[in-house]
C-alpha cells in the first residue's frame, strides 16, 4: 500500500471519527419532571415551562439537539448517575448535599418556600404551631426535608404536589409546604386556601444539573450562553412570559 492511499484511509477514519463524534455530542438526553408549574409541565400534552423554554434556546444558540426524557423527581439523580440521562432541567435547587454527587451550572432563578393551610383554619398561623400535624410535600424536593425538621410532624411524600393539594382541601392534611412559585398558581386556583408563612429554601436556587466530572465543557457553555441571555434581554422576557418577575 503506498503513502497516498494509507494517507487517504487515514483521513476518512478520522472524518468518520470526528463526524460520529459531534453527532453524539450534539445530542444531550435531559431529564425533567413535568408536574412543576410554571417551571416544567405539560400544556396539551407539549412539555413547556420556563425551564424548557430557558433551555431550549441555550440549547438552540450552541447547537445542541435536546432529546427530553420525563422521570418523577425524585428518580432524577439516580437516572443522571446510570447513564440514562446526561443532563437535569427540573427546578433543581443547589445545595452542598446535591453538589456531592452532581455538578451545577450557574443559578438561574431563586425562590422560596411556602406554607399553605385551609383559610378557615385558624389554629395555624406561624410555623411553630405545624408541629404534630399533617403537612403534605412534593416527593424529593427541598419541602421534604423541611418538613421533617418540624417537631413531631407527620410528613406525607407525593410525587405529584396536586395529590397533597387534594388532600389539603379534603381535611386529610393541616399543611403543604411548596415552593413559592409554584404554590401561587394553586392558590389562585384555590380560595379557599392561603398562605401563611414562607422562609428561605437553604439552597443557592434552581440550577440545571451534570453527573460529577462528567460534562464539563458542556456545563461551561451553557454558563456562558445563560449570561448572554440575561444580557440581550431573552431572559427577562422568559420571566415576563411566565409571570416570574
Amino acid at each position: 500500500m503506498n503513502t497516498f492511499i494509507k494517507i487517504l484511509i487515514s483521513s476518512v477514519f478520522t472524518f468518520f471519527l470526528t463526524s460520529c463524534t459531534k453527532t453524539q455530542n450534539d445530542t444531550v438526553k435531559v431529564g425533567t419532571s413535568p408536574n412543576y408549574k410554571p417551571f416544567n409541565y405539560k400544556e396539551n400534552a407539549k412539555l413547556t415551562g420556563f425551564d424548557i423554554d430557558l433551555l431550549n434556546e441555550i440549547a438552540k444558540r450552541q447547537g445542541i439537539k435536546i432529546d427530553w426524557i420525563e422521570i418523577s423527581f425524585d428518580g432524577l439523580i439516580p437516572a443522571l448517575k446510570t447513564g440514562k440521562i446526561d443532563m437535569i432541567a427540573s427546578s433543581m435547587s443547589a445545595t452542598e448535599e446535591r453538589r456531592q454527587s452532581v455538578d451545577f451550572t450557574e443559578v438561574y432563578y431563586t425562590t422560596k418556600n411556602l406554607y399553605i393551610k385551609q383559610k378557615n383554619n385558624t389554629e395555624l398561623t406561624t410555623k411553630n404551631d405545624l408541629q404534630g400535624k399533617n403537612i403534605g410535600i412534593m416527593l424529593g424536593t427541598l419541602q421534604e426535608p423541611a418538613a421533617k425538621a418540624i417537631p413531631n410532624s407527620k410528613v406525607q411524600s407525593n410525587e405529584d404536589l396536586n395529590i397533597a393539594i387534594l388532600g389539603l382541601k379534603n381535611g386529610k392534611l393541616d399543611a403543604v409546604l411548596a415552593d413559592k412559585d409554584v404554590a401561587r398558581d394553586f392558590l389562585k386556583a384555590n380560595p379557599d386556601l392561603v398562605a401563611f408563612f414562607e422562609e428561605d429554601d437553604g439552597s443557592s436556587g434552581f440550577s440545571f444539573a451534570f453527573d460529577k466530572g462528567k460534562r464539563p465543557e458542556l456545563l461551561l457553555q451553557i454558563n456562558k450562553t445563560l449570561e448572554q441571555l440575561k444580557t440581550d434581554g431573552t431572559y427577562d422576557t422568559l420571566l415576563k412570559k411566565y409571570d416570574l418577575e
